[in-house]
């Protein structure tokens, strides 16, 4: 009976704590959501799945929403198990930006040749309206991207 009353008496307290924490935190998040967005995105898949990437965005604007940061962090996998004799290609990620006058830019590209891993990637920019991303195959050691998935948008400003 007594160990009976003393799970209870915990089950209780774990629960009212667990509750205090995640009602603090709620707090704090909305405190800082008017200056901050973050989200995850992916998988891109390239467009015969033999790449693929995903990730997570934090947009971080100042007070009076005229500039931001972008860190963007993500896993590019090979996912192309085929020798490169074989026509076996790598995994290659690329990364558009947009700036306040909608004019995109290339920010960020990285190739991974690595089947059956991923290689983790990190980047940063500033003064951005969207980001964009594509995947795709490319060779070992040459230059021609194929097999490319569409863009997909990860982040635009009109969404906030």
């Amino acid at each position: 009976m007594i160990k009976q009353i003393a799970t209870g008496v915990l089950a209780a307290a774990a629960t009212t704590a667990l509750a205090l924490s995640l009602s603090g935190a709620a707090s704090a998040t909305t405190a800082s959501a008017a200056h901050r967005d973050s989200d995850s995105w992916g998988p891109v898949f390239s467009r015969n799945h033999l790449a693929k990437a995903d990730g997570w965005i934090n947009v971080d604007w100042d007070e009076d929403q005229e500039s931001n940061t972008v860190d963007v962090r993500g896993r590019l996998f090979d996912l192309d198990d085929r020798d490169y004799d074989e026509g076996g290609k790598c995994a290659y990620v690329k990364f558009e930006s947009s700036d306040f006058d909608h004019d995109w830019s290339p920010v960020y590209s990285k190739k991974y040749c690595g089947f059956p891993g991923f290689k983790r990637f990190s980047f940063h920019t500033e003064d951005s309206t969207g980001v964009r991303v594509k995947v795709c195959q490319i060779g070992e050691h040459g230059s021609y991207q194929t097999k490319c998935s569409r863009w997909e948008y990860i982040y635009t400003a009109e969404d906030e």
